[in-house]
C-alpha cells in the first residue's frame, strides 16, 4: 500500500511517500481502505515538531493524520456493528498514533461511524476532528441552551464553520469573527452577527456572552475574557489557557479552560445525523491528490483557508 511517512520533524520535505505493509486489524478493529483524509492545524504543528510531536516522537519515522473516510476492507472477529463494504468515517486514535496518511488504516470500531449516503468521502473526512471538537465544546462542555449567546472566533475556519452551524441549530444567538472577505460565508452558515476583526475590536461590540469558543489563542484568548458574562464559559482549543487568564476569568465568576478532543464514536454518530439531515454541512475549499500532501500542509499554514482541506487517496 502507499503511505506518507514523516522521517523527521520539520518542513514538508520530510513528508515522503513510502510503501509499508498493509496493516492487519486486531479483534476490535476495522481495516479501512481510505478514500479521503482531512488535514488539521494539529497535523501541521506536529509535522513541524510541536502539536502531538512529544507524544509521537517514539514512533519516528511515523505516519501522521487522524481524519479518514473510506470503505471497510476487513473486520476483527469481535466487531459486531460493521461488515466489509460499509462506508465509514471518523477520527482515528486521537491523540495517539492515527496513521491516517495511508491507503489502508486500522481503527478501533468504536472510533468511527457510518458515512451518510448524501455526502461524499471528502465531505465526510472533513467532518471529523474539527466537527467533533465543535460538537464537544458546544454540547458537552458549554452545554448550550436555546436563547444563549455564543461568540465563535475564526468562524470561517475548520472548527469555526462547524461551530457556527451547530450553535445556530442549538438555538443560540451566534456571533462570529472573520475578515470582511468571509462575511457572506459566515452569514450563510447561520451567524446572526458578524465582526470583522480587521476593522474593529470584537470587545467593542460584543458584550456579556454565555460562551466564547476561541480557535486563535494568544491575545485573542485574553481579550475574550472581557466579553464573557459572569457565570459564562471561555474555551480555548489551540493551546492551554495561561494561569493569568484563568485568574481573570475567575475574578468575574467565569470559567476559562482548554480541552483536547478525543476519538469518540458517540460524537461521530451525532455529527453523522446532523450531516444526513442537512443541519451541518462541510465546506471543503481545497482538495489535493495524495502525492501533494506537502502542498496541503502549506495551504493550511497560510491561515487563510475557508472551511477544510482534504487529501484524496
Amino acid at each position: 500500500m502507499k503511505a506518507i511517512q514523516l522521517n523527521e520533524f520539520g518542513g514538508i520535505e520530510h513528508l515522503v511517500q513510502v510503501t509499508p505493509p498493509q496493516p492487519v486489524p486486531l479483534e476490535n478493529e476495522l481495516l479501512v481502505q481510505v478514500k479521503a483524509v482531512s488535514i488539521n492545524p494539529v497535523d501541521v504543528k506536529t509535522r513541524a515538531g510541536k502539536g502531538m510531536s512529544g507524544r509521537l516522537k517514539e514512533y519516528m519515522p511515523l505516519i501522521l493524520g487522524w481524519d479518514i473516510s473510506g470503505t471497510i476492507a476487513a473486520v476483527g472477529n469481535q466487531v459486531k456493528d460493521f461488515v466489509a463494504g460499509d462506508e465509514v468515517f471518523g477520527m482515528v486514535n486521537f491523540p495517539g498514533h492515527g496513521k491516517a496518511y495511508a491507503e489502508y488504516v486500522t481503527t478501533p470500531a468504536a472510533h468511527v461511524t457510518r458515512k451518510p449516503v448524501n455526502i461524499d468521502h471528502p465531505e465526510a473526512a472533513a467532518a471529523t476532528l474539527a466537527a467533533l471538537t465543535a460538537w464537544e465544546a458546544l454540547t458537552q462542555r458549554a452545554k448550550i441552551q436555546p436563547g444563549q449567546s455564543v461568540l465563535i472566533h475564526a468562524g470561517a475556519g475548520g472548527v469555526g464553520h462547524y461551530a457556527v452551524q451547530m450553535a445556530r441549530h442549538l438555538g443560540a444567538h451566534v456571533i462570529a469573527t472573520s475578515s470582511s472577505a468571509n462575511k457572506d460565508f459566515i452569514r450563510s452558515l447561520g451567524a446572526h452577527h458578524h465582526v470583522d476583526y480587521t476593522r474593529e475590536r470584537f470587545e467593542d461590540t460584543v458584550h456579556d456572552v454565555d460562551f466564547v469558543l476561541d480557535t486563535m489563542g494568544g491575545e485573542t484568548l485574553e481579550r475574550s475574557v472581557a466579553v464573557v458574562k459572569p457565570g459564562g464559559t471561555l474555551i480555548s482549543i489551540p493551546t492551554a489557557v495561561p494561569p493569568h487568564v484563568v485568574d481573570l476569568a475567575r475574578a468575574k465568576n467565569a470559567n476559562a479552560y482548554f480541552f483536547l478532543v478525543q476519538s469518540n464514536g458517540d460524537g461521530m454518530r451525532q455529527v453523522a445525523q446532523w450531516l444526513e439531515a442537512g443541519i451541518v454541512k462541510s465546506h471543503v475549499s481545497h482538495i489535493f491528490p495524495f502525492d501533494e500532501m506537502g502542498k496541503a500542509h502549506l495551504q493550511l499554514e497560510t491561515g487563510r483557508t475557508k472551511g477544510k482541506i482534504v487529501v484524496t487517496v
